[in-house]
């Protein structure tokens, strides 16, 4: 959500940021216990057509979306920290940063028909930046 707010395109831009996403994020990158049940539970919300969003609304009365988001992410990487191994509270960082990756890397962005387009917008960039310091505790 973070990369698609940093750099917004079109509904199919977004969609293949959605599907990267979720295809990272069901696929964790080690085999802490944590992610693996993470990573089987969005897969089973995503099975029964689920949304892992679902519930999460950025406040129209607060900061921008993407802070919000930001906030978030630093808030969950803090319970995580506190409750979980340290091992796997920095792998749940860097798969929470991969899946972002994964987001920026899905579509180009800007250009006219495909021409001049970017993989990655300087403000996702930005972003993922933004991302990375946000959960690295």
């Amino acid at each position: 959500m973070a990369i698609t707010l940093a750099d917004p395109g079109g509904p199919i831009e977004a969609t293949k940021e959605t599907v990267a996403t979720l295809k990272s994020s069901t696929n964790p990158p080690s085999r802490e216990q944590l992610l693996a049940e993470v990573a089987l539970e969005i897969q089973a919300m995503t099975q029964q057509k689920r949304s892992p969003l679902s519930g999460y609304r950025p406040a129209a009365d607060g900061p921008p979306a993407g802070v919000q988001v930001l906030e978030e992410l630093r808030a969950v990487q803090t319970l995580v920290a506190a409750k979980a191994q340290p091992d796997e509270a920095a792998a749940f960082g860097q798969w929470l940063v991969a899946a972002a990756r994964a987001a920026a890397d899905a579509a180009k962005e800007g250009g006219f028909m495909g021409f001049g387009a970017q993989q990655v917008s300087d403000r996702e960039e930005a972003m993922l930046n933004q991302v990375r310091t946000a959960v690295s505790g």
